[in-house]
């Protein structure tokens, strides 16, 4: 059963609300890792392209009038922004995983999530050591530690956004 995070808990249990949240962020992790390499790699190119271009035009489509060098520093701000929230995201993400216990789970949830395989495509990997049941069982026990060290670093605390 989960526990909330109380002051006398020295190992606290994420709930079922945390356990989707942090299921959520994994399966959107090879894309984070990808958008921000190239943000870093384009972030010149980027702005470039959001001043010259017709993105910022108008933001809002209401708008009569649009101020197009205003409209692309609130873009510009916004990219800079999603890059610093993806960053958040994963590096906890990151130390949470090294730190799953068990093998077999850190496996799973190394093909699974932090290598982005599907998975009908991980469940072939693991085919001849694991029965299908058995790596269900450890992505959730994997998902499940994360999550827990998740909570423990107060992570969901600090995560703002509504999920």
């Amino acid at each position: 059963m989960a526990m909330s995070w109380g002051q006398g808990e020295l190992f606290p249990e994420a709930n079922e609300e945390e356990i989707q949240r942090t299921k959520f962020l994994l399966g959107k992790y090879t894309s984070m890792i990808s958008l921000m390499q190239d943000f870093e790699k384009f972030e010149w190119d980027l702005k470039q392209t959001t001043i010259d271009g017709e993105t910022a035009r108008r933001i809002d489509q209401d708008e009569l009038h649009a101020d197009k060098t205003a409209n692309a520093a609130i873009l510009i701000e916004k990219q800079r922004w999603v890059y610093e929230r993806y960053q958040f995201y994963t590096q906890h993400l990151w130390r949470a995983y090294i730190l799953i216990q068990d093998p077999d789970a850190k496996n799973a949830i190394d093909y699974r999530y932090i290598q982005g395989y599907s998975f009908k495509e991980t469940l072939l990997f693991f085919r001849h050591g694991l029965s299908d049941s058995t790596i269900r069982r450890k992505i959730v026990e994997g998902t499940g530690s994360i999550a827990n060290t998740l909570k423990l670093m107060g992570f969901f605390e600090q995560d703002s956004t509504n999920f």
